[in-house]
C-alpha cells in the first residue's frame, strides 16, 4: 500500500472500529482513538525520515511517493492521485501531532463520546486527504469532507451560542467553497494545450501553463479568496472567532491548528502556483488585505475578555501573516510562511488545550473573574506561559524563527509599498506582547480571585442566577500532560533546530519562487 494512502486507510479503520464499539464502552473508544492516532504519528514520522532520505539520495521528482488510480475516466478525467513535496510533508507532520494531542485533550468527553470521535475522525480524514492530494478534484473533495463535520462538532458538543456559531462558520466556509469550485473548474478547462486532454492533476496543469492571462485575472482572485476564507483573511474572517469560542477543546485545536492551514496551503499550492502571472499582478490587493488581518487581529485580541476570543483573534493575526508572507513571492518569506503555519498550528493547539482544561474546572473563560491560578495549577500555568512566549516570539521557540524569517524575507522588497506594509506588520509583534502579557499577568499571577482554600483543596466560587457553586480545582492529570508536553516539545524543536524543516521545504519553495520572479 502507498504510504500516503495509508493515512486515509488507518483513519477509515479507526472509523469502523469506533463505530462497532458499543457507545457505553467509552474507555475502549478512547484507547482505540489513542492507538490509531499513535499509528498516524508513527506513519508521519516515517514519512518525514523517508522523504529526507530520498531527497538526500538525489530524488528529483516534484512529488514523491506518487500514486494514481482512475476514478472517472473519459469526459471529466478524475483520478485519485497522491504525492507529497516538502511542504506537504510538513503539514502532514503538523496534522499528526495535533490529532494525537487532540485525542488526549478529548479524553474527558462523556456526552455522546462515540459520535464525537466518529466526527473527529471524519474531520481528520479530510485534513490528511487534502494534504496528500495532487488531483484538484480529489483535493476539493477532501476539503469539503474536512469542513462538514465542523457544523456538528460545534453545534452539538460546543458551548455558548453554539448553534449560531456553527451555522455562521458553515455558511461562510461553504460560500468560500463556492468561489473555490468556480476557480477549480476554470483551472480545469484551461488545463491543457489546444487539443490536449483536460486534467485535474496539479503537476500536469503547472507543466502545461495553458491558461491565458486574461482568464487568470478572473480565476486567481476566486481561488485565492475561496481558500483565503478558511485562512481567516480580512474581511472574511468573522466566522473564526465565533467558531473557536463555541467549539469544544479538541475541535478548536484541530480547527485552528490544522484546518485553517488548508487555506494557506491551498493559496500556495493552487492559486499562486497554477496562476503565477495573475498572482504577480494582483498580489498587492491581497497583501493589503492580509496586512490588515495581521494588525486588526492583534488589536482585536487586546480588547477581548474571553480567553477563546483572545486566541481566536490572535489566530486571525498569525494566519494573516502566513498569507502576507506567501504573497511576497520570495523564497525567504515563503519559508517563513511555512514555518509560521507549523508554529501557529502547534502553539494555538496548545493554547486551546490549556483554555479547555482551565474552563473545565472553573466553568468560565472570562479573564475578569480569574486570578492567581499559578498557586492552584502550576503545571498548566507554566505551559500557558510557554505558549504565550511562543506567540509573542521569544527566541528559542517556534514563533521567533518563523516571524523573523517572514519579516527579513518581506523586507527584501526595496519598493516603498512593500516596506511600509512590512513595518506595519511588524507592529503586530508589540501588540501581541500586550495581550499575551495582559492575560498572563491577570489570570496566572497575583492574589487568588474567586478561589477559596479549604484544607488542601482549592475551589472556584461562582455565582450564577443567584446560586453559588463551588468547583474543585486541580492541576493537570496524565492525559492532559501528554497533550501539553507533546505540543511544547514540538514547539521547542522547531525553535531550537529549524534547519531540517527549511531544508525539507526549500526545493519546493525555490521552484515556485523562481516561477513567480
Amino acid at each position: 500500500m502507498n504510504i500516503l494512502s495509508a493515512f486515509v486507510v488507518v483513519l477509515l479503520v479507526m472509523l469502523v472500529a469506533v463505530f462497532l464499539i458499543p457507545g457505553e464502552k467509552k474507555n475502549a473508544i478512547r484507547w482505540t482513538m489513542a492507538a490509531g492516532s499513535m499509528v498516524i504519528l508513527g506513519l508521519a514520522g516515517y514519512l518525514v525520515w523517508n522523504f529526507l532520505a530520498q531527497r538526500e539520495a538525489g530524488a528529483t521528482d516534484k512529488f514523491l511517493f506518487a500514486d494514481s488510480t482512475v476514478w472517472y475516466e473519459g469526459v471529466i478525467n478524475i483520478s485519485y492521485s497522491v504525492g507529497v513535496d516538502g511542504v506537504s510533508v510538513a503539514m502532514i507532520m503538523l496534522s499528526a501531532i495535533v490529532v494525537i494531542t487532540g485525542v488526549f485533550a478529548s479524553w474527558a468527553v462523556e456526552d455522546k463520546a462515540k459520535e464525537y470521535f466518529l466526527w473527529f475522525i471524519m474531520l481528520s480524514i479530510g485534513v490528511f486527504g487534502f494534504f496528500i492530494s495532487v488531483d484538484l478534484f480529489t483535493m476539493f473533495l477532501f476539503y469539503e469532507v474536512a469542513l462538514i463535520p465542523m457544523y456538528l462538532l460545534i453545534g452539538v458538543w460546543g458551548s455558548g451560542d453554539k448553534e449560531y456559531a456553527a451555522m455562521k462558520l458553515t455558511l461562510m466556509l461553504m460560500g468560500g467553497s463556492a468561489f473555490l469550485m468556480v476557480g477549480i473548474f476554470g483551472i480545469y478547462y484551461f488545463s491543457a494545450e489546444d487539443g490536449g486532454a483536460l486534467t485535474f492533476n496539479l503537476e500536469e496543469i503547472a507543466a502545461n501553463a495553458a491558461m491565458p492571462i486574461e482568464w487568470q485575472r478572473v480565476f486567481f482572485p476566486l481561488t485565492f479568496v475561496g481558500f483565503g476564507v478558511l485562512g481567516a483573511m480580512f474581511p472574511f474572517h468573522t466566522w473564526s472567532p465565533d467558531g473557536h469560542a463555541s467549539a469544544p477543546t479538541a475541535v478548536s485545536m484541530l480547527h485552528a491548528g490544522v484546518l485553517m492551514k488548508l487555506g494557506g496551503y491551498g493559496c500556495f499550492r493552487v492559486a499562486m502556483t497554477l496562476m503565477p502571472e495573475a498572482c504577480k499582478e494582483q498580489a498587492w490587493i491581497f497583501i493589503v488585505l492580509t496586512g490588515i488581518s495581521v494588525v486588526y487581529g492583534a488589536f482585536s485580541a487586546c480588547v477581548q475578555n474571553d480567553l477563546k476570543y483572545i486566541n481566536a483573534y490572535s489566530s486571525v493575526s498569525h494566519c494573516g501573516l502566513v498569507l502576507f508572507a506567501l504573497l511576497m513571492m520570495n523564497q525567504t518569506a515563503m519559508t517563513g510562511a511555512i514555518l509560521q503555519m507549523l508554529s501557529h498550528g502547534l502553539m494555538t493547539a496548545l493554547f486551546f488545550a490549556l483554555i479547555g482544561m482551565i474552563y473545565g474546572q472553573t466553568h468560565t473563560r472570562d479573564i475578569r473573574y480569574l486570578g492567581g491560578l499559578m498557586q492552584v495549577m502550576p503545571f498548566l500555568c507554566v505551559c500557558y506561559v510557554i505558549a504565550g512566549m511562543a506567540s509573542l516570539g521569544l527566541p528559542g521557540l517556534s514563533g521567533f524563527v518563523a516571524e523573523m524569517t517572514i519579516f527579513v524575507g518581506s523586507f527584501a522588497h526595496e519598493d516603498l509599498f512593500h516596506r511600509v506594509l512590512v513595518i506595519g506588520g511588524c507592529t503586530s509583534i508589540v501588540i501581541t506582547a500586550v495581550y499575551i502579557l495582559r492575560v498572563v499577568g491577570k489570570i496566572l499571577f497575583g492574589p487568588l480571585y474567586k478561589i477559596e482554600k479549604v484544607g488542601d483543596q482549592y475551589n472556584y466560587v461562582s455565582e450564577h442566577h443567584g446560586e453559588v457553586h463551588h468547583y474543585p480545582l486541580r492541576d493537570a492529570i496524565w492525559y492532559e500532560k501528554i497533550a501539553t508536553i507533546g505540543l511544547i516539545v514540538s514547539i521547542a524543536i522547531i525553535g531550537l533546530y529549524p534547519v531540517w524543516i527549511s531544508d525539507m521545504i526549500s526545493e519546493s519553495l525555490e521552484a515556485v519562487a523562481a516561477m513567480l520572479n
